[in-house]
């Protein structure tokens, strides 16, 4: 009858399990997972289908559909339908706005290593 059914669990145990759900929301801490970080750098360098983004990742067109889907939730990538596939690009705002927070926070270094310097002047004179 349906012999696909009866064949056991669909998933083989020697898979490594992947968390692509962890932390959504939060950009920094969906880039630290290496692929992701690895699929927003290949989107950097154009726009692309899954198929093509897993021909580049050790991982699964099924498992980069799903980074993909995270990465899409967090506002970093956009996704356009042309034909039957899907193409994914970088969200120029989401982006934009991890540049934002990182910019924040070099300009926060600079001030306090400014302020460290400062001190050690008025301690020298």
């Amino acid at each position: 009858m349906l012999g696909w059914l009866d064949e056991g669990p669909s998933l083989r145990p020697d898979l490594p399990f992947v968390n692509t759900y962890g932390g959504a929301g939060d950009s920094w801490v969906l880039l630290a997972d290496r692929t992701r970080r690895a699929i927003v750098e290949s989107l950097a360098r154009r726009p692309q289908a899954v198929g093509e983004l897993a021909d580049e990742l050790p991982v699964s067109r099924p498992a980069v559909s799903q980074h993909l889907k995270v990465l899409k939730d967090a506002g970093l990538v956009d996704e356009q339908p042309e034909g039957t596939r899907r193409i994914y690009r970088l969200n120029p705002l989401g982006v934009s706005a991890m540049r934002d927070q990182l910019d924040t926070f070099w300009r926060r270094a600079l001030n306090n290593y400014e302020a460290v310097i400062d001190q050690q002047r008025e301690e020298k004179s």
